[in-house]
């Protein structure tokens, strides 16, 4: 992708969540792209402490605030050119009205506020997710493109893990999602982001404001919090290897994923907010490459030095999809071009996680907290 800028230097940009992990590697691209920065962010548990990280870049304005909070929004907007708004509520926590509150109503806040404030931003980029195709996508050799509901739990508790053709129950194959795919989100989250990218385009559309979605596959790589692992099997699986335990991992790990490295994503957010041709328009961040489970626990057993000892115990999550692959065609027409690799982003996880002993006690924690809410079973 070119360095070259197409907007004029030292325009303020907004990143919400910007004390994040994606957030955090966002603003030092801004800065070294020559923008000003503000970061707007509430450092709430259990992502943060309540403190910035002492990564965060002290070349970025910071406020303390909440996306919720429609007087914290009038004061970050305040100057803003561009907005990234990044901060959010995710997983599976069965809280499901903070989904809402947070993906959704913040974005109807965002431009609620642009256009009683008239402030003249340019161009809004929303962090979307995979999540708004639900279970996705499959092939059935008999019948063609079909759309199946989630597996039951009967099916999950019975450890029959692939999708099954909905009209002759034949097995199936799963196609790899795209822009035009039917968004069919089958959890909290990925409704409120569904949610989130309707509000986007209907309020930019009316009121003439260039706005974006980027739907992130899995994203991975350094700075992605130790303090919770509710989301991102790299993290968990990092950690046991690190630990000295067996990489267990859920169903029998031959799940496919798509895994994108964070500067590759970083890539992305500065090539649309740069290019008019990515206006009013929804784009999947992945890498392609459709990974099984399995084999991402195996290049984190070589990374980190240990014999690769993976365990299955048929541990599942309710509503989590079965394969998610990612077409990313229409992001490359743009110009963009993934070049990290997956070990490239284990590499430099496991690099920065051995910085962080303490993160074993958060995942034992965090672990029998989903036990006990039956987030995991």
């Amino acid at each position: 992708m070119s360095s070259k800028k197409t907007q004029s230097k030292n325009e303020l940009v907004l990143v919400t969540g910007g004390a994040g992990f994606i957030g955090g590697h966002l603003v030092d691209a801004l800065l070294e792209h020559e923008y000003r920065v503000r970061v707007l962010d509430n450092l709430a548990p259990p992502t943060h402490n309540g403190k910035l990280p002492k990564w965060f870049n002290k070349e970025a304005e910071f406020q303390k605030g909440d996306v919720r909070s429609k007087e914290d929004w009038e004061k970050a907007l305040d100057g803003v050119s561009f907005v990234f708004h990044l901060a959010a509520y995710m997983d599976f926590h069965p809280d499901f009205s903070t989904y809402i509150d947070t993906n959704a109503k913040s974005t109807a806040l965002l431009y609620e506020v642009i256009v009683e404030k008239k402030y003249p931003v340019k161009k809004i980029i929303v962090a979307s997710s995979q999540s708004v195709y639900g279970e996705g996508v499959y092939s059935c050799t008999m019948d063609g493109i079909v759309h199946p509901l989630p597996r039951s739990e009967a099916q999950l508790k019975a450890g029959e893990w692939e999708m099954k053709c909905p009209i002759d129950g034949a097995p199936l194959m799963p196609v790899a999602q795209k822009e035009t795919d039917r968004l069919s989100p089958t959890i909290p989250y990925g409704i409120s982001k569904k949610t989130s990218e309707e509000l986007l385009f209907s309020l930019g559309r009316l009121y003439g404001i260039p706005s974006v979605a980027l739907r992130y596959t899995i994203v991975h790589g350094a700075r992605q919090s130790f303090r919770h692992f509710y989301s991102g099997v790299l993290r968990q699986i990092a950690v046991m290897a690190l630990a000295g335990q067996p990489l267990e991992l859920h169903e029998d790990g031959k799940q496919v994923r798509d895994y994108i490295n964070v500067h590759d994503v970083v890539d992305a957010h500065l090539l649309v907010l740069e290019s008019p041709k990515a206006d009013f328009e929804a784009f999947n961040v992945g890498s392609g490459r459709a990974t099984k489970v399995r084999e991402l626990a195996e290049i984190i057993a070589t990374e980190a030095g240990i014999p690769a000892f993976i365990k299955t115990s048929g541990l599942y999550r309710l509503g989590a999809p079965r394969h998610s692959p990612s077409d990313n065609s229409k992001l490359k027409a743009l110009g963009w071009n993934p070049t990290r690799t997956i070990a490239d982003g284990v590499r430099e996880y496991i690099a920065w996680i051995r910085q962080f002993p303490e993160a074993k006690q958060f995942l034992a924690d965090t672990l029998r907290t989903m036990k006990e809410k039956r987030l995991l079973r």
